[in-house]
């Protein structure tokens, strides 16, 4: 989608050593690919991205569809697609802090061009072998997500691990979700309300919940199960999410734990805590407290 991030991804290609073309006519692919590399390239294999989008000439996503399985399947490359989404609302928002007009509604509102951008690009979106949402992303964690999923020094499975609270919503790119909230919460603790997930005393008093060691037990035996299930099947990145409600100290604690023996186990997860910075609001966990003894 325009705005969503397209730009921002295929500079981070560049910067991993990816040769990066952007808006290639579609006639020119097969002309792209037969063409010999320069001397100033080098001789060693380097990746190739290609960069579509509506601007692109004789765009027609169906077309594009097709001319990918053909080129999988008459040259036996390598191929993975990746669409890079976003939300109606947030891409509003971008064009409306830029001021730049949407490439299919120069002379109409940006949600006409949006709706329509939707549309044409939808049969791209359900052949692409990755999806990556940027409504709640920032390019630093654009391009990291990028670097996870694409660098060529490491083939293996890439596993990222999140917390984050459910008050701010669900994260877009998760592959697995944990819900936390049947532990006990050290946010009704005056002492422990300031502090994180980080803080010893605050890890301590979650694992003195009856449940802890039971679920913990259970999350790590079936996450070292069916990990190298993924990695069998090919599944180069993968995201684990751990939720409490507002992601400042159960899901911390418990995504720090699990990375930490996931490492011991022979894994490299990378950590991100989405909501670590956000302030402690009582409404948002009192609500959560009333439901749950209700």
């Amino acid at each position: 989608m325009s705005g969503a991030g397209k730009s921002t991804a295929l500079r981070t290609l560049e910067d991993l050593g990816w040769e990066v073309v952007d808006n290639l006519p579609l006639s020119l692919f097969e002309h792209l690919l037969s063409t010999p590399r320069t001397r100033a390239a080098g001789s060693g294999k380097r990746p190739l991205a290609i960069g579509i989008d509506t601007r692109t000439r004789d765009f027609d996503a169906k077309k594009i569809v097709g001319q990918i399985e053909a080129l999988g399947s008459d040259h036996a490359f390598p191929i993975e697609t990746l669409y890079i989404d976003c939300a109606g609302s947030e891409l509003l928002r971008r064009y409306s802090e830029t001021r730049r007009r949407h490439p299919l509604a120069p002379d109409r509102p940006a949600t006409d061009g949006i709706a329509a951008e939707r549309s044409l690009m939808e049969p791209l979106r359900r052949a692409s072998d990755h999806i990556i949402d940027t409504t709640d992303t920032e390019p630093p964690v654009l391009q990291q997500q990028i670097r996870e999923r694409f660098a060529t020094s490491s083939r293996g499975l890439n596993l990222h691990i999140m917390s984050f609270g459910f008050a701010r919503g669900l994260p877009r790119n998760a592959d697995n979700v944990f819900d936390l909230r049947f532990l006990k919460n050290p946010h009704w603790e005056d002492e422990l309300r300031p502090l994180t997930g980080l803080d010893q005393s605050v890890g301590a008093f979650i694992a003195t919940d009856e449940s802890y060691d039971l679920a913990m037990a259970r999350i790590e035996d079936l996450l070292l199960a069916f990990l190298p299930r993924y990695a069998a099947e090919g599944k180069s990145y993968l995201s684990i999410a751990f939720g409490c409600t507002g992601g400042r100290h159960r899901s911390v604690h418990v995504a720090e734990r699990i990375a930490s023996r996931l490492r011991g186990a022979g894994f490299s997860p990378t950590v991100e805590h989405r909501d670590l910075g956000s302030r402690p609001r009582d409404v948002v966990e009192r609500a959560q407290r009333g439901r749950a003894e209700d």
